[in-house]
């Protein structure tokens, strides 16, 4: 357990596993995680490779 606070001579401890058993994540996240997996996002590899493909075009 770590310390929390000190409060006077009194010190409030956190018990981490109690605290994780307990822990639900928000339903905002779960949405977002399901959002973020269930589309094809570009990522900058791809916007690289689109370059590159154009380039080689030009140069052609």
């Amino acid at each position: 357990m770590i310390s929390q606070y000190r409060k006077g001579t009194e010190i409030k401890m956190i018990n981490f596993e109690e605290e994780l058993k307990n822990f639900k994540p928000s339903l905002e996240v779960e949405e977002a995680e399901q959002a973020i997996y269930n589309h094809e996002l570009t990522d900058m590899t791809d916007v690289m490779q689109e370059m590159l493909q154009e380039l080689k075009q030009q140069n052609r």
